[in-house]
Formats: structure tokens, sequence, C-alpha cells
């Protein structure tokens, strides 16, 4: 993705946190100090920077940049969508339409695909995006390199993949052991972003510097510095756009600026004196004062799961259904969404967005209610009491830690009342805020811990069953213990038709619910877009990531 022949050369000083914070001033400014006049931001302000460039103030990029792992971000995938396609484009609603796959077929049974490739597409080193190259991406998506440390990417359908060919040059046969509804859908997830072959065959090393990543999207890498800022510019040649998207030819913008600036409020206040473009994840609380100052405002839900949390069944005090069953139902949603949130957000009625055709209303299976909270305690056990009021039995007491998700904006202050919530019940509730890198160590990677906060997207509900048992990610380290959730898991994984599938996904998540293996919190608003008036034409896809090829930015 960098220019052939450029480097790391710098066409122009990219705007970085000590210029921002030089214009805002230092610590922490809240709206009221605004506006702030006088103040120019170098390479970022809209009235020193050209109408065709775009700056975007984002909250970290700390997730390194090896594709498996960082382009399912929610902060590097703003990155990927631009510097890469993907085969198809699929929408909001999950509706698949032709990208680098003009046309496909597939058989009766859903067990073989045949994808032909559209005519003259070239990554940006001139490498064709050809049969041999897809056939790479789909065997990186598949199956990964885990012995180089190179993982598969989660949710591609892996566990019924059989292999791929070249059946042309540009045609590519995809084969699975059973049948598999979600291969086309999930192409367009974020994940599944095409690369280069030899940017795919990169160490894992390599791969963890942005400019070995060769793409075929409309932009192209300029420069880039971790935990700074990464500037993208436009690709000249570029013209395979999903049709559905409506513009052609090259993007509308000559540029876009990646600047990371951490402090929330800092990135509000840029926003509001009109010294960026876009601000990514501000205060849900100061919201309606953009939408009052005329800003747009998105906040796309994706398909996926909810915002909630997976409980590691073999962790006390887990290891009990009744203290699953209690935390959950001691948690009051309505109060979380009153006080944390705005009316954008909304109460979950599952583990799975409502967004998910298959999705059914089980909120009954996890509504507050603190008495039957109690009983459940009183039956498992916890029923002595600390000096500090705290439930106990053989001498421990009844409580865990929290690690807000730094990937969503209000995760912390909704711990804080959740750990509220589970005193009145007699549960002590720590929480500690991380970083990404130390927040990664501390809860994704560390067995011991019992709680995994879950902001997840998919594109197609098939790959849920990839994630939850030991043949998967086993989030709820259930291994192959629950024969009923492994016979759901593979019936949905392996229905031949929708039909027959969405009665599955309903057993399955009355399953996990029953079970409290998974709390449900609110639907995910992952992602959170202050946008200036003067920006056009930016669409979203099925999982909320924005694409800025037919963007164009009016005078101010």
């Amino acid at each position: 993705m960098s220019r052939p022949g450029s480097g790391r050369s710098v066409a122009r000083p990219a705007p970085t946190r000590r210029h921002l914070l030089q214009a805002l001033g230092a610590g922490s400014l809240g709206l009221a100090a605004l506006p702030l006049a006088g103040c120019a931001l170098e390479g970022a302000s809209a009235e020193s920077t050209d109408e065709d460039e775009l700056t975007f103030l984002i909250s970290n990029l700390d997730g390194g940049w090896v594709p498996s792992k960082s382009a399912i971000s929610s902060y590097e995938a703003n990155v990927w969508q631009q510097l890469t396609d993907k085969l198809v484009h699929t929408d909001p609603e999950g509706t698949v339409t032709p990208w680098i796959a003009s046309s496909w077929e597939q058989n009766e049974d859903s067990t073989e695909f045949l994808l032909h490739l559209r005519d003259g597409v070239t990554f940006s080193d001139g490498t064709p995006v050809d049969a041999e190259a897809v056939v790479a991406n789909l065997q990186s998506w598949a199956l990964g390199r885990p012995e180089e440390g190179i993982a598969r990417v989660g949710l591609f359908p892996g566990g019924t993949y059989d292999g791929a060919e070249a059946a042309g040059r540009l045609s590519v046969r995809v084969s699975f052991t059973a049948p598999t509804l979600s291969f086309l859908p999930t192409l367009g997830y974020h994940g599944c972003l095409l690369l280069s072959p030899a940017s795919i065959a990169a160490s894992l090393e390599e791969q963890s510097d942005l400019a070995v990543q060769i793409g075929s999207g409309p932009f192209v890498l300029d420069t880039w510095a971790a935990s700074d800022h990464v500037r993208l510019v436009r690709r000249e040649d570029y013209d395979w756009a999903p049709e559905v998207l409506g513009a052609s030819g090259p993007a509308g913008l000559a540029a876009i600026t990646f600047t990371v600036l951490p402090d929330d409020s800092l990135r509000a206040s840029a926003a509001r004196a009109r010294q960026t473009d876009l601000s990514y994840n501000v205060n849900p609380q100061v919201l309606d004062s953009f939408t009052d100052a005329g800003f747009t405002l998105e906040v796309p839900r994706y398909l996926g799961f909810v915002h909630g949390y997976s409980l590691r069944t073999n962790v006390a005090p887990f290891d009990d259904v009744r203290v699953r069953r209690a935390v959950t139902r001691g948690i009051d949603r309505a109060e979380i969404l009153r006080t944390v949130f705005t009316d954008a957000w909304e109460p979950a009625t599952s583990w799975l967005q409502t967004g998910v055709p298959e999705t059914t209303d089980l909120t009954e299976l996890f509504s507050y209610d603190p008495d039957l909270a109690s009983r459940l305690l009183d039956e498992a056990g916890w029923t002595a009491r600390t000096a500090d009021g705290f439930r106990a039995k053989d001498g421990v007491e009844l409580g865990f830690t929290l690690y807000p998700t730094p990937y969503l904006t209000g995760s912390v202050p909704e711990a804080e009342l959740i750990s509220q919530h589970l005193k009145r019940i007699g549960i002590r509730v720590s929480t500690q805020k991380l970083d990404i890198p130390t927040w990664t160590e501390r809860v994704t990677n560390d067995p011991t811990q019992g709680v995994a906060e879950v902001t997840r997207s998919f594109v197609d509900v098939g790959t849920v069953a990839g994630v939850i048992t030991g043949e998967g990610e086993d989030w709820f380290a259930v291994g192959s213990s629950d024969p009923v959730l492994e016979d759901l898991r593979d019936g949905v994984a392996g229905a031949a038709s929708r039909a027959e599938r969405a009665g599955l996904v309903e057993d399955l998540s009355r399953h996990v619910l029953e079970q409290a293996y998974f709390i449900p919190l609110e639907q995910n608003v992952q992602r959170i877009y202050v946008q200036s008036p003067q920006l056009r034409d930016i669409s979203f896809n099925a999982v909320a990531i924005p694409s800025y090829h037919a963007t164009t930015k009016e005078a101010a």
C-alpha cells in the first residue's frame, strides 16, 4: 500500500498529538471551554487543509498491523477499509453484492462455490488480483500460519473449509466439508481483506509494519508512525469500487490523515472547534450538543453480538450456574441506558443484535430481578457475610474484577454502575481500566480471568458456532462438556437452509442464556463518528466500518 518508490518520505507534516495539544491547550478541556479562538492545528485544521483532504481524530492505533489481528479492531479497521478491497460487499442488512468477485455460483447444499473475479484489478504494487492471489488469501483467512504466530480470521468458516483452487485465471473454486451458508456474506467481513501474496507470505514481524501490507483499495499508504498517525493518499488508477456504493474511478478525497488523540474531551473539543473533519468515539453524553450545532452524527449498529460479558465456566465463582444467573439478574440495564448512554442506544433482547435476521426476543431470560438473584445466591450457599456486608462461603468473599474494554466508549462508567448494582445483592466487583495491550494480555489471553467483555461483530450468524466451544475460541471454557451446546453449534454451522438455521439459532440462543454463559447488556454501538457537516457520501458496511471512496468535502 506504499506508493512505489516513495518509501516513507513525508510529503507534508502529519498532525501529531503534540500539535493537537498545543492547539487545544494542555489538560482536559470540556465543551464549556469552546469556542477556542485563534487555535490552529498544523495539517488538521479545516481552514488550513485542502478541501479534498480529510482529517480523522482517533483514540488509538495501538493494535499493531498484523492483518488477522488488527483488521477486526474497532480502530485499525477504519484504516484497513480504505487500503484494501473485499471479494463482496455486505451491507448493514446483510445483503451481499458483487465487488472483486463479480459473480458466483454454488451447489444446492452450499458446500462448493465458484467465484468469478473482476478483470483488471491490481494491488498497488502492480500484482494482479487473480485466482492465485485470491486462493492465497482464502488459505490465510481459513488456516493462518499458527506455527509462526499468524492466526486465522476467527469468524471465517474455517471449521468446514476444505480448500480453494484456481479454476482459471479469474475463477476460484472453494469447497467445504458441510453446508456453509455463511461463506459468501463473510467475504464482506472486515477481517477478510484482500492483500497481495507477498504481504501474506511475510513473517509475523514483517507484517507488523503497515508499509509491508499491499492492498488493492482506493488509498495507499503515504506515511505512518506507531501510536501517532497514519496518512493515506489517493490511488489514481483505482476503478473497481462496488457498484452498490454509487461511485466509480479514483476516490473523491486526495488524502486522509488519521491522528491519534487518546483524550475523549480533546477529540470532542477539536471537532466542536472545526479543527478536524471527524472525531471518533467521543463521550456519548455530549452527542446532543453536536447535533444542536449542526454536526452529522453516525452511531451505526452492526451485525454481531450485543455488548455484554462472556463468562468462563471453569473459573470460580462462574463455575456455578446459579452464580452466573444471579449476576445476570442483578444488573439493572434500564439504569445503564438512562445514566451512561443516550437515546441512540437500545436494550438488548438476546445475545445477538436485533439486526441479525435470526434474532428473537429472549429478554425474559436475563431481565433485572434482584430478588431472584438473591435467592439464587442463597441456594448456591453464599449466605455468610463479611464485615463489609458482602456475601461469603467457606471463608471466601464473593467477588470478581471487571476490566472495561478499551474498544467501547462508555465501558468504564458502565462497569462502575454494574459494580453498584451487584453490591446491592452482596457481590463485590472491582473495576480497573487498562490500555489495549494490557487489556489483551490480562483478559483475552488470560484463561484465569472469568469475565471477558464482548464487542464483536459478524456478518452471518452461521459463524457464531465457530467461537463458542473447544473447536473454536471456546468463549465459555466449556470445551466439549456441554453436548447440547455442541449439537446446536453443529446444527447452526451445517444447516442446509436459512429457514432450518433460524430455528436452530433460537434454540442455541436460548440455551446460552439459560445457562448464563453470556450476560447481555445493551445493543452494541461500538463506533461513534462525529462528522463535519461539510462531508458528503460516507457509507457503512455490515460491521459499521466507513468507506471514504465516494466521500467529498464541501467548502466551509
